[in-house]
C-alpha cells in the first residue's frame, strides 16, 4: 500500500535534488571544500524542508540536528549551540510568561481596552495592532521583549474578536503583532541588535557613530513606515476575516491582586530589560529569572499542569534546529568564503550612484541570508573602507546601506525574535516563512527604488 505524497512533500523532492544539482555541478562548488559542500547540502534541504512544510517542524528541526552529527560537519557544542543559546530561554521563558498573562486575566484586560477602538474593521484592527509594535520599538529596545509583552496580548485580542484559532484572522493577528513589533523597527537605531552590531562596529573600526535623528529620518519614512503598512497590506490580502466579537468588552475597574503581583514582576523584568546596558544581565536570564518566579509556589501563577499542558517542547526543537543551521554556517565558514567574494561579484563603480546603491543593498540581503542577520554588519563593516572606494560613497553612505539588508528577512531562521515568537503564538514556522518571502520580494521591488529615491532627496549619494 503506498501512501500518497502531500503537495508540499512532492516540492520538496523536487527542489532538493534540483538545489544540490545547481550547488554540486556549477562552478559554485569550486567556491568550497568538501566539508563545506556537505555543510552546505544539509543547511539547503533543512531550509527547503522547514520553508514548504513537507515534514513537521520538529521533525526537519531533529533531522538537521542528527545528519549534521552523523556526517561529523561540526562538533556537538555547535550543532546543539541551539538549546543552550540564550533565545532558546528567551522562548522557554516567554511560553510561562504568555501562561501567566493568559491565566490572570491580565491579557484579556488590555485586549479589551485595545480592540475597544479597533474592532469595527478588521483592516482598523491590523493596522492598529501593527502600529502599537512600531510604537513599542520606540520604548523598548529589547525585540525579544516586545515579542514576548506583545504575543500573549495578541492571542487575547484575536480572542476578543471572535476569531478561531486557526482561522485566517486569528492568524492575521498574530502575525501583525509578530512582525509589526519586529521587521519596522529596524529603522530604529536602538531597537534590534543588528543596529547596534553596527553601530559598535562602525565606531570601532572606522570611529563613526550614526545620531538617532540622522538613522532614524534616513531610514524610518521607507525601511519603517512604508515596510509597516506593506505589511499590514499583505497580511490583509492572505487572511482576510470579519472581527465577530463574541462578548461585550469588559468595564471591570480595578486590577485583581493576581493581576497586580503579575504586573509588579512584569514591570521589574521589563526595567531590568531596559536597563540591561547598565547590569549588563542577558535579556534571556532576567526573562528566566520572572519564568522562575511565576512557576514558584505560593508565589507564582503558572500551575505545574498548566506547564505541563502549555509548554510547547516541540517549539523548543524547532528553534535549534533553526539555530544549528544558523551555527553550521557559521562554523563552516561559508558565510566568510561568500563574504570574500561579494566585492568581485558586485558591479561597484564610482558615478553608478543606482547600481552602486542596488547591488550594495542587495548584497546586504543575501549576506543575511547566509549569515543571519546579526551577521550583515559583521561581515560587511571591515570591508566599507574598500567599498567606499570602488563607489565613490562616503564611508558613512556605505555603512548606511546595510540597514536593508538586515531589515529584509528573506527565510526565518535569519531572525531570532521572529522563531520565538511563532512558538509563542502557536503558529507554524510555515505561515512565518510565506510572509517573510512575499515581503522581501515586494520590498526589493518596491521599497528599494523608493529608498534611492529618498537618499538621493536627503543628498546622501
Amino acid at each position: 500500500m503506498t501512501i500518497p505524497l502531500q503537495r508540499s512533500q512532492l516540492i520538496a523532492l523536487i527542489l532538493i535534488p534540483l538545489l544540490s544539482a545547481l550547488l554540486l555541478l556549477t562552478p559554485v562548488a569550486e567556491l568550497f571544500t568538501g566539508q563545506q559542500q556537505l555543510s552546505a547540502l544539509l543547511i539547503m534541504s533543512g531550509m527547503v524542508l522547514f520553508a514548504t512544510g513537507a515534514l513537521p517542524e520538529f521533525v526537519s528541526a531533529l533531522l538537521v540536528l542528527v545528519l549534521a552529527m552523523l556526517l561529523s560537519l561540526a562538533p556537538a557544542e555547535v550543532v546543539f549551540s541551539g538549546l543552550t543559546s540564550t533565545a532558546c530561554w528567551l522562548i522557554f521563558s516567554g511560553l510561562v510568561i504568555g501562561i501567566a498573562i493568559a491565566e490572570t486575566g491580565l491579557a484579556r484586560r488590555i485586549s479589551d481596552r485595545f480592540t475597544r477602538y479597533l474592532d469595527s474593521s478588521y483592516a482598523q484592527l491590523i493596522t492598529g495592532i501593527v502600529f502599537m509594535g512600531v510604537l513599542l520599538g520606540f520604548v523598548m529596545p529589547s525585540s525579544v521583549g516586545r515579542v514576548v509583552l506583545f504575543i500573549p496580548i495578541a492571542l487575547a485580542i484575536a480572542e476578543n474578536c471572535g476569531f478561531a484559532r486557526g482561522s485566517k484572522g486569528h492568524y492575521g493577528v498574530l502575525l501583525a503583532a509578530a512582525f509589526g513589533c519586529h521587521l519596522p523597527t529596524f529603522a530604529i537605531l536602538p531597537a534590534n541588535i543588528p543596529n547596534m552590531i553596527m553601530i559598535g562596529s562602525a565606531e570601532s573600526i572606522h570611529g563613526w557613530t550614526p545620531m538617532f535623528t540622522e538613522y532614524l529620518l534616513l531610514h524610518f519614512p521607507v525601511l519603517g513606515l512604508l515596510k509597516a503598512m506593506l505589511l499590514i497590506g499583505v497580511i490583509l490580502l492572505l487572511y482576510p476575516d470579519t472581527p465577530r466579537r463574541t462578548a461585550p468588552v469588559s468595564r471591570n475597574g480595578g486590577f485583581s491582586f493576581r493581576e497586580s503581583r503579575l504586573m509588579l514582576i512584569m514591570l521589574t523584568t521589563l526595567g531590568f530589560w531596559l536597563t540591561d546596558s547598565i547590569h549588563h544581565i542577558s535579556a534571556a536570564w532576567i526573562g528566566l529569572a520572572a519564568a522562575t518566579v511565576l512557576l514558584l509556589p505560593g508565589v507564582g501563577m503558572v500551575s505545574p499542569k498548566s506547564f505541563n499542558d502549555k509548554v510547547n517542547i516541540s517549539s523548543i526543537l524547532v528553534v535549534a534546529g533553526l539555530l544549528g543551521i544558523a551555527s553550521l554556517i557559521n562554523y563552516s565558514q561559508i558565510s566568510q568564503v561568500v563574504g570574500e567574494r561579494v566585492l568581485d561579484w558586485l558591479p561597484l563603480e564610482p558615478g553608478r550612484d543606482a547600481v552602486n546603491f542596488f547591488s550594495l543593498s542587495l548584497a546586504a540581503m543575501l549576506t543575511g541570508v547566509v549569515a543571519t542577520l546579526a551577521g550583515v554588519p559583521a561581515t560587511l563593516t571591515p570591508l566599507a573602507g574598500q567599498i567606499s572606494q570602488m563607489t565613490g560613497f562616503s564611508l558613512e553612505a556605505v555603512l548606511m546601506t546595510q540597514v536593508f539588508g538586515f531589515s529584509t528577512i528573506v527565510f526565518t531562521y535569519q531572525s531570532v525574535p521572529l522563531m520565538m515568537a511563532m512558538p509563542l503564538a502557536g503558529i507554524s514556522i510555515g505561515h512565518a516563512a510565506r510572509l517573510c518571502l512575499i515581503l522581501a520580494a515586494l520590498t526589493v521591488v518596491v521599497l528599494l527604488p523608493l529608498d534611492y529615491l529618498w537618499w538621493q532627496l536627503l543628498g546622501w549619494i
